[in-house]
């Protein structure tokens, strides 16, 4: 497919609205999909200063440097600042971590020592609390984003919110009401580390037949589907033997759905492409939740959970 260079429409509010006392000083952690689809509306409609922090010497960080921030597929424009490591020393607002669970452990120092106000995770992890504590001060913040978005080979965002009424969650209603007024369908989740302690073995069950599917050019096999269900199953059991209830109710509803049901939904799901091609990105997040699941079974390694767990990775 060809490509024909636009001139981005200059943002022409953000201007007027720097100076407002309603615009906070934000920086974004990592500048893949979920990144650049936050940093898009909080600047362009929350009207936010906003430093977008990119893996250093990846194609992404020389694409928001050769473009000054965020263009969209049609063209629209919210400039940022680029960089390609953390400042610890500036008071942030808020700072939204957007990179995955397994990839976080090595920005937690800095993190910590960092003067920023508020420092808000936004992405799947089985130990929640653990983040809370590493970056202390009770600033840590936990929540999920539900955003569809994508970035093309020229590093062009294309993104959508609240497709069927999704919403991102958060742990903070401030933030809830911040994201919000940006044009981000938000609401406050007051159980959040439990839901998405619950959230991580639908996610690994949903990446794991998609990634498998996609392997083989269309769905899941049966027997993956129904091994992922199984697993699906034990790390639910799981979840419940280390003290937990399974919430929110619909995920302790599909606890209790017989195996071939689970697998059945998953078979399907498998075979729907744009839901597979979509999911089919996260295989190495896919295998780092299954083996933060499994270490925190690993006392118990020759346990029926344990092996099923360990089965779902694709």
């Amino acid at each position: 497919m060809s490509y024909q260079e636009t001139t981005p429409a200059p943002c022409k509010s953000k201007p007027e609205s720097s100076n407002s006392s309603s615009s906070l000083q934000i920086a974004i952690i990592g500048g893949g999909r979920i990144g650049s689809a936050f940093a898009l509306y909080l600047i362009q409609i929350g009207h936010h200063d906003v430093t977008i922090v990119a893996r250093p010497f990846s194609k992404r960080l020389k694409e928001l440097e050769r473009d000054g921030g965020i263009i969209t597929s049609d063209g629209r424009y919210a400039p940022a600042t680029i960089t390609s490591s953390f400042d610890e020393n500036i008071p942030y607002d808020l700072v939204l971590v957007t990179v995955l669970g397994h990839q976080v452990g090595g920005i937690l120092p800095s993190l910590h020592r960092s003067a920023a106000k508020s420092i808000h995770f936004l992405f799947n992890t089985f130990n929640p609390e653990y983040l809370q504590e590493s970056v202390g001060g009770g600033r840590g913040v936990l929540g999920m984003p539900f955003i569809q978005s994508n970035i093309d080979p020229n590093g062009r965002v294309n993104a959508a919110v609240g497709q069927g009424g999704q919403k991102t969650l958060t742990s903070d209603p401030k933030w809830a009401k911040v994201f919000q007024s940006a044009g981000l369908p938000a609401q406050y989740e007051g159980e959040m580390a439990l839901w998405l302690r619950c959230h991580v073995p639908l996610c690994v069950a949903f990446e794991s037949v998609c990634v498998t599917g996609e392997r083989r050019g269309g769905g899941a096999p049966w027997r993956s589907a129904y091994a992922v269900a199984l697993g699906l199953r034990a790390s639910f059991s799981l979840i419940a033997s280390q003290g937990h209830e399974i919430y929110p109710r619909s995920k302790a509803f599909l606890r209790w759905l017989p195996v071939t049901v689970v697998a059945s939904m998953l078979w399907i799901l498998s075979r729907i492409n744009s839901f597979r091609i979509l999911l089919a990105t996260g295989e190495n997040e896919c295998c780092a939740l299954v083996d933060t699941m499994v270490a925190s079974a690993a006392k118990k390694e020759g346990s029926a959970d344990y092996k099923a767990i360990l089965a779902m990775k694709p």
